[in-house]
């Protein structure tokens, strides 16, 4: 066989490609798609507006500092704006710092159910991934430290966590940060704090603030809804916003995302209605999933993780119904979790439409389909 090709760097072959949630079902125009954490909500009008206003100038590079955006971003939050770096979404920041901070021989810690765009990117940088168990789905600080080895570089954590729904409490994260050695990178993704209603929880500011060595990721994806766009931030120490500033495209965040992503953060009332209608219908969804005798792992996002039983009703045939209902939500056997699946806070109908497709589910004895949810 002849070997006269190029060949990746030693670890890309192990990848295994990210695969998103899915936005079709067959048979369906207009599926109902729970699958990938999106706000119902849409994006906010101004930004959309502010979007558009852009449209008539495509021919001219964007701003390479995003400086429209960090500076709302810092004013909304009481930042300064220099520690601010936008990426191509939090995927990209998260891929730079891994870029950026390790190489052969290195080694980056996240756990067991963390977000699958971790071991990507460390494996993408000819680093180790090592991955700590979580306890009852919930980040293990003592399992993390236990696994801290001289060649370890750089800490992820997905605070909250995704596929879980489950937030490891400030205090926690501090005594990791105290614990770590301090040439170590704690990497504290908060894609979802947004939706956070705990006196307990931190996004991560204050570690950034107050350490040399901690950096927080976030997205506009989520509560924003300006996934299309691809936009996201880190907050970082001086020195690490300069090394992300090194390493990025420099044109990697596009002219319409920088001013949709500046008037979407500004709209303070449009968060608020996205804040609001989640109160509502997380817990409704959670307590009315557990009354058909599935379990529902607490939550402090915007999704809920169901958990289904072995047999002929097991996650799988559960996803194969509601596909088959025009209904589509996310298969978490890639995240070591087969016997889950995610499921996104929808609209008032969509979130009545899953729970009677799950009771017709749950109460039927073929492995029929049923009636198509509407």
């Amino acid at each position: 066989m002849s070997t006269n090709f190029p060949h990746p760097r030693k670890g890309v072959l192990d990848i295994k490609a990210y695969v998103p949630g899915a936005h079709a079902a067959t048979g369906f125009a207009e599926p109902i798609v729970l699958s990938a954490n999106e706000t119902p909500l849409g994006a906010s009008p101004k930004a959309i507006a502010a979007y558009q206003a852009v449209s008539g100038r495509l021919e001219r590079y964007p701003d390479g500092a995003a400086t429209e955006l960090r500076e709302a971003i810092a004013r909304t939050h009481g930042l300064n704006a220099d520690n601010i770096v936008c990426g191509a979404g939090s995927d990209e920041l998260l891929s730079l710092i891994a870029q950026a901070y390790l190489g052969s021989g290195d080694e980056a810690i996240y756990t067991e159910h963390g977000f699958l765009v971790y071991k990507i990117a460390i494996l993408a940088a000819g680093a180790t991934p090592v991955v700590a168990p979580e306890s009852h789905l919930v980040a293990d600080i003592d399992a993390i430290l236990d696994r801290v080895t001289s060649s370890t570089r750089i800490v992820f954590l997905a605070n909250p966590n995704n596929p879980t729904g489950t937030f490891v409490p400030i205090d926690e994260v501090r005594r990791l940060r105290k614990a770590l050695p301090g040439d170590v990178l704690l990497v504290l993704d908060a894609a979802y704090c947004e939706y956070v209603r705990r006196n307990d929880y931190e996004p991560g500011m204050e570690l950034v603030a107050t350490t040399p060595n901690t950096l927080m990721t976030r997205t506009f994806s989520k509560i924003y809804g300006l996934a299309a766009l691809r936009l996201g931030w880190a907050y970082c120490p001086a020195e690490v916003a300069d090394v992300l500033n090194r390493v990025r495209g420099p044109f990697n965040v596009s002219a319409p995302a920088i001013a949709a992503g500046a008037a979407a953060i500004a709209d303070l009332e449009h968060v608020e209605r996205a804040l609001q209608h989640n109160d509502i219908w997380l817990p409704w969804l959670t307590a009315e999933i557990r009354k058909l005798g599935l379990e529902v792992t607490d939550s402090v996002g915007n999704f809920i993780l169901v958990h289904f039983p072995e047999g002929a009703k097991n996650a799988s045939a559960g996803d194969a119904f509601l596909k088959a209902n025009g209904i589509v939500v996310r298969s978490t056997g890639s995240y070591g979790l087969s016997h889950c699946m995610r499921v996104t806070v929808g609209r008032e109908h969509e979130n009545k439409a899953l729970v009677e497709a799950l009771k017709r589910f749950m109460a039927d004895g073929s492995e029929e389909t049923g009636g198509k949810a509407v």
